[in-house]
């Protein structure tokens, strides 16, 4: 549901959470195949000073299924606070529009409720969308009205009983929020150089066994023969 009330497209976003040192790649330091992927995307700090905070949306679902950050690690050979070590990465996805307001009020995508136990006394559609609920609370001797603003639809009519925190709405939120976790290494350079030197020692060391061994199988033939 957008704001006006009408039903529309997802839009989604992301943050991405980074070890400090690393941060978004400079345009510069972007790879073409890359860039193809990243699209219109723009990046943003949550806040100056983090750029280890990586965050972007709102931007259209349809067009924007699958989100590519461009980072760039931090060299442990100029930053002696970075060291070739295994880092863990965090990422939180978002899709559909918010249910609360940053002010703490709910916005059109999400459940509206009575607010007091009653009979619901008349129900008022409103010229530009959504309704106004009256509800007689005869216990208190009192009407009370209930504002639903265009988006959810009507579950509840003129002459039903409700109870205090009943849904007098759908739920019109089809989004949702995901989150995970996944590790990233920074390697040394010469550490990796070392492993392939080691590891091509043994495979050598391994075809000079087996060449040492059939010269010997032979040398043991021959003497059989003799």
């Amino acid at each position: 549901v957008l704001a006006n009330g009408k039903k529309g497209g997802l839009n989604v976003g992301a943050v991405l959470i980074l070890p400090e040192g690393f941060k978004l790649a400079p345009p510069d330091r972007i790879p073409a195949e890359i860039k193809e992927k990243l699209g219109r995307l723009s990046f943003q700090s949550y806040r100056p000073g983090k750029d280890n905070i990586i965050v972007v949306g709102p931007v259209p679902g349809k067009l924007y299924n699958e989100i590519v950050f461009p980072i760039l690690s931090p060299n442990p050979d100029t930053n002696k606070d970075v060291h070739f070590l295994k880092y863990p990465i965090y990422v939180g996805g978002n899709r559909g529009r918010g249910q609360i307001y940053p002010d703490g009020s709910k916005s059109n995508n999400t459940v509206y409720t009575a607010s007091v136990t009653g009979q619901v006394k008349k129900v008022v559609r409103k010229e530009k969308g959504g309704y106004e609920i009256t509800i007689d609370n005869s216990s208190e001797n009192r009407e009370v009205i209930d504002i639903v603003p265009p988006g959810p639809e009507l579950i509840v009519s003129e002459g039903e009983s409700v109870k205090a925190d009943q849904p007098l709405t759908n739920n019109p939120n089809v989004g949702g929020f995901g989150q995970g976790e996944v590790e990233i290494v920074l390697q040394d350079p010469l550490r990796v150089q070392g492993l392939l030197v080691f590891f091509a020692s043994v495979l050598l060391a391994q075809i000079f066994l087996v060449l040492k061994k059939k010269q010997f199988e032979k040398v043991q033939l021959a003497e059989m023969n003799f």
